[in-house]
């Protein structure tokens, strides 16, 4: 009897991710830096080979959480004759009668399989290669095609593509020369495998269709576990085309087909799975409560490579939240406790090492230090293990980095070894033994990388354009812009400008491509945008748009110029596709320069952009060329300066010191063009805020004499293009007004808004059209069934919120709770007829701490689709904000006045108020979008 079962313990070597991408760190010995290059530069590949697999990058982490999965597993799906070969300790998924074994090969299957369990996979071919030409001789086609098919595992396992395509493509002719309907279940397993070869090798589309062909064959076959595993494979089909929400669903219809039955190492994979998904998509609450059912289960079936995956999976939970790094560390250790794979403890320590980093925790560092390094030595060479071997060095390089600069050296008894270099050209000449052409792009990419750290640019650019060459063709857009960045850097430190300009302008071009894939299917949630963002992505931009103004060598060019302010638009529309994990601002939309050349020729619009080195401003005057200035003052000076601040502006009592820092301020950011400004008669400006200038309100700036809201209506807007900009004055004011009045149950930490009455009915008495739904009446359904009814062009929420850098931490509160940012979109464009025109949030605050912030502010604006947001940066007293209310409303009913210009009559009303002169009560709020 021949059967080929898929262990269900073992599913995740189709689920797993293949690969995983870590920071570049630093520091190697110069003399082992020239061994290495001349050792590398004999060894070098001449012909560029296109990569074939797709570097999955899971979730918004560190980047040295980003593991591979795929070898969390380590078991091999191989031919089981029952009688020859013992059975598993699991459940065999698949069985199938067919010609009985010989011993002597049964031994050889046996023995293929244990090296395969042991993570043995070179030996593993060696036997199967040779039970392989046992079974030709006999002619036994049908464990012929079941030996081929574990083959194919086992050199995937290595990396070794084109023989695993060989050996499954040999196993399924064979197969179609046989009756299908006798062994439907040999065929469904077999195109399992080719299934997970296809996602392997980056052919997620041929993936999905050929376990889409699986699931039929399965339900041919009245194989109900083979169906619902053709299901989790799909979603994992459609989650590495970056179809998150699609996953999702797949995986939720899984799950709940498998809520009654009892527990099974499916059930346990789907919902880890699921949770996985989930993490991405930013629903923290539902993926942690997943991941530990699906815990659960594997400790109910006692599944020591379940119980050691979802321990893993937890850990990557923990880690993503930041807050939780302690049980982020208790979970990585669990997770080398329990799991019975060697690759996955490598994996976990791997990860535990770069926590441990972060934490500055050297003593426990430098103990799994050679723990690591003694068990990687012992892997068997595999795709797995060369990225196990890549992040090891630049963790160990970034230890090295850490232990020279700072006063941790104490800590160590002496520098950790091996070398990080030496352990990369390893990794190199092993990627090239495997011909894995993807890993060797990595590896090379990294080497490069330390390479420029230490002023070797010579090797670092032979190196980086080496990967390029390897990776040019293939679909890994998350390593070649890596590379392109690290060659532009490298083009620069030789000043050779033009080239370095290039090679920035592929990067970036490489990474809009990807924000192009999410405007295209807003299903998508891409993959490869789910690094660090911060470290990995927002660099490139800047130091491109510093490069850019450098060419211009003091002599203003209009053309770059304009290059430079839409890379900063777009690094500000990638920073919110990263928020949101999709794509932003769509639609028709019209330029800034156009409604101030045009519309509102009395506007200027200010782009500062925040260098390394400098503060740069780009001025648009009404019809005017654009015009820029920098004061030379550095980024860590200016955020500092940001922050004492904001953090002063808060405090009443705090109005000479607020005086004193937003000068400096305002010498920095229109010091140099008031004149100008006066000259031109403008009378608004538009802000384009860059970074943390968005946590201070730009109407508090200070020339020494007046505040700007003195002299200036002042508006923000999120980009450098407005959607429908046209006044509001023309239309009938009808808003739909919604507060609480005390804080929902466990919301203690914020405060009760008794003023919300007496603000509203400011609003009514202004002349504006309202209808209420205050406390116990304001929930998210009633908010959505009211703007459905009826054709609302303001909502005035009264009510709680924070803003937050973190999506899932970015919230209003209703009287049930949280309502969270990214549900904004179908509570606030779910009407059919008429769109928000402004959208105001008057008891709001940015959360503290966070100097990014106002990110999710300007995400809230975003996602609610209105035209024009009004909203308060930190929480102010409710009285004063009542008055602020009304006085806005009263301004903006009145007469032809644009929305700005009623917002900043109705902040100096406050100002001039004896009790509310302070900065603290009138600049908190800000208009975003359309100020017309």
């Amino acid at each position: 009897m021949v059967t080929l079962p898929w262990d269900l313990k073992h599913l995740e070597l189709i689920m797993g991710f293949p690969g995983y991408h870590l920071p570049v760190v630093i520091l190697i010995a110069k003399t082992t830096r020239i061994l290495v290059a001349n050792s590398v530069k004999t060894k070098r590949q001449k012909k560029p080979v296109r990569s074939l697999t797709a570097l999955a990058l899971l979730l918004r982490l560190p980047l040295y959480f980003l593991i591979a999965l795929l070898c969390i597993v380590a078991s091999p799906v191989l031919a089981k004759v029952p009688g020859s070969i013992n059975s598993s300790s699991q459940l065999p998924i698949n069985s199938f009668t067919s010609l009985a074994v010989a011993a002597d090969l049964a031994s050889l299957l046996q023995q293929g399989k244990i090296l395969y369990n042991e993570g043995k996979f070179a030996q593993a071919v060696e036997v199967l290669q040779q039970a392989v030409q046992e079974y030709k001789q006999r002619g036994e086609s049908l464990t012929l095609a079941a030996t081929l098919s574990n083959l194919s595992l086992a050199y995937q396992q290595l990396g070794a593509w084109n023989q695993a395509q060989q050996a499954i493509t040999e196993s399924l002719n064979l197969l179609k020369g046989q009756n299908e309907n006798q062994n439907l279940q040999l065929l469904a397993q077999s195109v399992d495998i080719q299934g997970r070869l296809q996602l392997t090798m980056g052919q997620s589309e041929a993936a999905l269709a050929t376990w889409q062909q699986t699931e039929e064959i399965y339900k041919q076959a009245d194989n109900k576990s083979g169906v619902v595993r053709s299901l989790i494979n799909q979603a994992q089909a459609w989650r590495t085309q970056g179809f998150y929400p699609r996953s999702v669903k797949i995986l939720e219809k899984v799950s709940q087909t498998l809520k009654s039955q009892p527990d099974s190492i499916e059930k346990t994979v789907s919902l880890r799975s699921l949770g996985n998904a989930l993490l991405v998509l930013g629903d923290l609450e539902k993926s942690r409560e997943v991941l530990e059912e699906s815990l659960s289960i594997a400790q109910h079936l006692q599944s020591s490579l379940d119980i050691g995956a979802s321990l893993f999976s937890l850990g990557n939970y923990y880690a993503h939240k930041q807050q939780d790094k302690a049980k982020a560390i208790a979970y990585y250790q669990q997770t080398v406790a329990a799991s019975p794979s060697p690759l996955t403890k490598v994996q976990a320590q791997l990860n535990l090492l770069g926590l441990l980093i972060e934490e500055k925790q050297w003593a426990k560092v430098q103990t799994l230090l050679p723990l690591i390094e003694s068990q990687l030595d012992q892997l068997p060479l595999s795709r797995a293990s060369i990225y196990a071997q890549v992040n090891f060095s630049q963790s160990l390089a970034k230890v090295k980095s850490n232990v020279l600069q700072t006063s941790s050296h104490n800590s160590f008894s002496a520098l950790p070894t091996p070398d990080s270099a030496v352990l990369l050209a390893k990794a190199i000449q092993q990627s090239r033994s495997l011909g894995d052409k993807r890993a060797e792009a990595y590896a090379l990419k990294s080497l490069g990388g330390l390479y420029e750290k230490t002023g070797q640019s010579s090797e670092a650019q032979d190196l980086t354009r080496q990967g390029l060459a390897l990776v040019q063709s293939s679909n890994a857009p998350e390593i070649t812009y890596a590379l392109e960045w690290q060659l532009g850097r490298l083009l620069w430190a030789q000043k050779n400008i033009n080239g370095a300009i290039a090679a920035y302008d592929n990067a970036i071009d490489t990474l809009q491509s990807l924000r192009r894939d999410l405007v295209v299917n807003k299903d998508v949630v891409n993959q490869d945008l789910q690094f660090n963002f911060r470290d990995s992505v927002e660099p490139v931009y800047r130091e491109s748009v510093e490069l850019l103004l450098q060419s211009q060598q003091g002599k203003p060019d209009q053309k770059i110029l304009e290059k430079a302010r839409e890379r900063i638009e777009a690094l500000q529309l990638a920073e919110l596709d990263d928020f949101f994990r999709e794509a932003c601002l769509q639609g028709q939309r019209v330029a800034l320069d156009q409604v101030v050349d045009k519309d509102n020729p009395t506007a200027a619009i200010l782009y500062p952009i925040i260098l390394e080195k400098e503060l740069q401003v780009i001025v648009k005057i009404p019809n005017q060329h654009l015009q820029s200035y920098s004061t030379k003052i550095s980024q860590s000076e200016v955020q500092q300066l940001l922050v004492e601040l904001r953090k002063n502006l808060v405090n009443p009592t705090a109005i000479k010191a607020v005086q004193t820092q937003a000068h400096q301020l305002y010498d920095l950011l229109l010091k140099p063009i008031e004149s100008q400004l006066s000259k031109s008669r403008v009378d608004t400006l538009v802000f384009v805020l860059d970074g943390p200038l968005r946590n201070v309100p730009m109407a508090a700036l200070y020339d020494g004499k007046q505040y700007l809201v003195e002299k200036y209506a002042v508006a923000l807007s999120v980009g450098l293009q407005l959607l429908d900009p046209k006044p509001l004055v023309k239309q009938q004011l009808r808003a739909l007004t919604a507060g609480l009045t005390q804080p929902p149950p466990g919301f203690s930490r914020f405060a009760p808004l008794l003023a919300i009455k007496s603000e509203f009915q400011g609003i009514t008495k202004a002349g504006v059209s309202t209808t209420s739904l205050i406390d116990g009446d304001f929930n998210q359904k009633n908010l959505e069934n009211e703007i459905d009814a009826a054709s609302f062009n303001i909502v005035h929420l009264a009510t709680h919120g924070e803003f937050s850098s973190r999506l899932e931490d970015t919230f209003i509160l209703d009287f049930n709770g949280r309502i969270n940012v990214k549900d904004f979109d179908t509570l606030f464009r779910s009407q059919g007829k008429t769109v928000i025109e402004l959208l105001v949030l008057s008891a709001c605050q940015t959360a503290t701490g966070d100097n990014r912030a106002a990110l999710g502010l300007a995400g809230a604006a975003v996602r609610a689709g209105a035209r024009s947001t009004i909203a308060s940066l930190w929480q102010i007293d409710d009285q004063s904000t009542a008055m602020f209310v009304s006085a806005f409303y009263r301004e903006l009913k009145s007469g032809k006045i644009t929305k700005a210009e009623a917002v900043h009559r109705a902040q100096l009303q406050l100002l001039k108020h004896p009790n509310y002169k302070a900065p603290s009560f009138w600049s908190a709020y800000v208009l975003i979008g359309n100020w017309l």
